[in-house]
This record gives C-alpha cells, structure tokens and sequence, in this order.
C-alpha cells in the first residue's frame, strides 16, 4: 500500500465495495471516495472467480470459453469467464467509473488503452502453492506476480515511467482465491 493512503481510506472502500452488488450503495460517493484518494485502475490476481480469459491462451482443460458460458455477456458469447456474464471485479472497475470489464492481460485483442483501467493476471485452478497451478497448467500467483512487471512496461511506454509508476502506485489491487 502506497504510505500516503492511510489505512482507514483502504477499509472505507472496501466497505463502499461490499454492499455495491446489492444496490445499498451510492457509486457516486464511491467515485467521489476515489477520486479523492487518486484511485486509478484495478488489478485483479486470482482463480476462476476472477479469470476474465486467460486461461484461453494456456495449455489447459480449465477453460471458460464454450456454452453456456457467456449467455448473458455483452455479445452473448464465451469469453472466458467462468460466469454467464460479467465478474465482480468488471462491477467494481464499472462502480469506479473506470470500464465495463477487466480484460485478460494475456488477450491477443488487449489495446494499449485498456491498460490505463487495469487488467486481470487472474487463471481458472490457480491457487497460492505453484504446484497446484502446476500441475493444472494455469499461471501459478508468482507468474500472475511476474506478469504485473509486464504490464508495468507497457504501461511505461504508453504513458512513460513516472506516469506508469504512479498508475500502478494508486491502483486497488484485487486478490481471490479459494472461493466455495
């Protein structure tokens, strides 16, 4: 956590954050809340619950991108979310004002621009031990870890090092795993 954002600014979002998917809170005092603390764009690290389709790049089973997944999505098909539609964290990118969905930083059709409201490093049967993602051939958190070091050099080029380091410095970073 950068040091100038106290911890009770990183408590109120997430308590703005909680209650977003049941309608009790207003987006509009959550923009203003992160707006103010310079909020920039979502990072988002985990399993299926939060894989947008990167898994679709990987030499595994642990895929989402067939029927019936997708069903309710934007254009009605699989994208590789393991959902019928959008993820939690493409409701909190869009609560924040930011974009409709996270995209797989491994997306062959990622544009440079989609960088600036952040990305997914997210892979369907990654777990915390590199073994468990191993042996399911998704990317482990450690190659989620070392794909942020990617981004941050495209992100450095699009938009230049100091600017990058700041956009990475103020994003909220998102960690799921081991959902039931």
């Amino acid at each position: 956590m950068h040091p100038g954002v106290p911890m009770v600014t990183v408590l109120a979002l997430m308590a703005l954050m909680m209650p977003l998917f049941s309608g009790a809170v207003d987006i509009r005092q959550l923009r203003q809340l992160a707006a103010r603390h310079n909020v920039t764009c979502v990072l988002v690290f985990g399993d299926s619950s939060v894989d947008p389709g990167n898994n679709n790049r990987l030499p595994t089973t642990m895929k989402g991108n067939f029927p019936p997944y997708g069903k309710d999505f934007f254009d009605r098909h699989p994208t590789g979310r393991f959902s019928n539609g959008r993820l939690a964290t493409d409701f909190i990118a869009e609560a924040l004002g930011y974009t409709k969905i996270i995209p797989a930083f491994l997306d062959p059709n990622l544009k440079p621009a989609d960088l600036l409201h952040g990305v997914s490093f997210a892979s369907a049967a990654s777990g915390y031990d590199d073994l468990t993602a191993n042996l399911s051939q998704v990317l482990p958190v450690s190659k989620q870890i070392e794909y942020l070091k990617h981004y941050k050099l495209h992100l450095s080029r699009l938009v230049g090092g100091n600017k990058a380091q700041n956009i990475v410095k103020n994003a909220i970073f998102c960690f799921e795993y081991g959902h039931q």
